[in-house]
């Protein structure tokens, strides 16, 4: 059985990705492959233990350098348990959210730099993405489309951090566009959807021939 295919979806806190997250899955679904969709942080019962320390309201004090080290720990059970073992078995794996997050939001948001890209290097190994799709959008209106309540420890954060956040993915696409690709966020579901698709046309067809 061939090695599956490892789908990430990327962007600012109320881009739609859950919404598109699922539309793929249909749409694979309809074309005869089996998909996982999972999450980060979380995908796994330690992850998601992880998941309630690092968005918790009341965790304020957290360093940076703590919220960094955080994700990677999650991120290294969820390829370890849940990721690399399902592509092994032939599954496509989509996930809301991998290592690019981490290299946008404490790499470039919390100004750690560098070091992110590393200890993240270390938690996935050679476990990367095929493809990720960064669904582009104003940090305003992303943060406008969420819920005062239902605002996380990091989505209350100022928008200058989230402006920088931003830019932290302008770059990630920058350095590598094979890769990533991005999509205005800011169109219709159906649209969005189509997009996206297309893009998936041509990489699985790609992929059978290869």
């Amino acid at each position: 059985m061939s090695k599956g295919l490892f789908i990430t979806f990327e962007g600012p806190d109320g881009s739609g990705k859950t919404t598109q997250i699922q539309e793929l899955k249909k749409y694979l679904k309809k074309n005869g492959y089996d998909a996982i969709i999972t999450r980060e942080p979380g995908g796994t019962p330690i992850g998601e233990k992880i998941r309630k320390i690092i968005l918790d309201k009341e965790n304020q004090e957290m360093d940076s350098i703590t919220e960094a080290l955080l994700y990677a720990a999650s991120r290294a059970q969820h390829v370890s348990q849940l990721i690399r073992p399902a592509l092994n078995k032939g599954y496509t794996v989509i996930c809301d959210r991998f290592m690019d997050s981490s290299i946008a939001y404490q790499g470039y948001g919390r100004k750690l730099g560098d070091s992110v890209r590393i200890i993240n290097e270390i938690a996935v190994g050679d476990c990367l993405p095929d493809v990720t799709f960064l669904l582009k959008i104003d940090p305003h209106i992303g943060k406008s489309r969420i819920k005062m309540e239902n605002l996380d420890r990091l989505e209350l954060e100022a928008m200058e951090y989230h402006n920088e956040v931003y830019k932290g993915y302008m770059e990630l696409v920058k350095k590598d566009p094979e890769r990533i690709i991005c999509i205005d966020a800011g169109g219709s579901i159906e649209d969005i959807k189509t997009e996206i698709c297309s893009h998936m046309e041509k990489l699985l067809r790609k992929q059978i021939t290869e």
